[in-house]
């Protein structure tokens, strides 16, 4: 039950004007892709940016983003790793190859905690963080501690994987965050040989859903052979500019963070209250 009593203040990370969250029901609906080409299309638009890989079991984000130095420290304060303009952190630059991690809560918050505070971001427009799927140990640590701005969920169009982003969405309105709105990934395949539009994983799934919802819907994006090559070889589809056809959906969906963002920050947050 619900004390009435306000939850202690979420603690603001130094230097960094926008957290935000993306996160999906499910895992294998390209989430990670879309934190990767969402934060080099922010940096690409003339923002300061930062990417957390928070999905601690499965950090996927040095693969594509073409790098897995060993970040150092000065100090007591980890120095970010950087790509395409894009300041980065990931367990995968830490505890590299397939050694998996067999944690449990406690070990989760504290590693999150030390990518959130301990790591030295300097003054950002846009810290993205890639969550891990589902509503677990890691979301919850993000949220209760820090003030994340909005989230993006990310699905498909098929009705399994809306089934868990409408668990996602409801998680993130129950702990107080702002929807900044739902990414229809691998909408359609265009056919390389006819250009007929191949609904692989059905159509229109994730607009119906933010329409029932009462959420945005931010954008939709193809399912393009391009978007593979490039995570997996470290040269994201983003990289190309918005001009390039193959990524400036992505830059579409960056705008509408943008947007979104700036609409949750005018909005003054609710306050939350501790349970017994």
């Amino acid at each position: 039950m619900s004390s009435g009593q306000p939850a202690p203040p979420k603690l603001p990370i130094a230097g960094v004007k926008n957290l935000i969250a993306v996160g999906s029901g499910k895992g294998g609906v390209g989430k990670t892709t879309v934190a990767v080409n969402l934060s080099i299309a922010l940096a690409k638009l003339g923002h300061a940016v930062g990417l957390l890989d928070a999905d601690v079991y499965g950090p996927n984000v040095p693969t594509m983003m073409g790098t897995n130095a060993t970040p150092t420290a000065i100090g007591e304060r980890i120095q970010p790793l950087e790509a395409f303009g894009v300041k980065l952190m990931s367990m995968g630059f830490l505890s590299p190859g397939d050694k998996p991690l067999v944690w449990r809560g406690p070990m989760l918050h504290s590693v999150i905690q030390q990518f959130l505070r301990g790591v030295d971001w300097g003054e950002l427009d846009y810290l993205v963080i890639d969550l891990p799927p589902g509503t677990g140990d890691v979301q919850l640590s993000l949220i209760q501690t820090a003030p994340v701005t909005g989230a993006v969920v990310v699905t498909t169009p098929s009705d399994v994987s809306l089934e868990d982003a409408r668990k996602a969405v409801k998680m993130f309105e129950q702990v107080k965050v702002p929807i900044l709105g739902i990414v229809e990934n691998m909408s359609w395949l265009q056919c390389p040989h006819c250009n007929e539009r191949i609904d692989v994983f059905s159509t229109g799934g994730g607009k119906r859903t933010a329409a029932a919802m009462g959420v945005n819907f931010i954008g939709a994006l193809p399912m393009d052979p391009h978007v593979r090559i490039g995570g997996d070889t470290g040269q994201p589809i983003a990289t190309f500019g918005e001009t390039d056809a193959r990524a400036k959906d992505y830059f579409g969906v960056a705008r509408a963070v943008m947007e979104q963002a700036a609409a949750a920050n005018a909005v003054p947050g609710p306050t939350m209250t501790i349970s017994d």
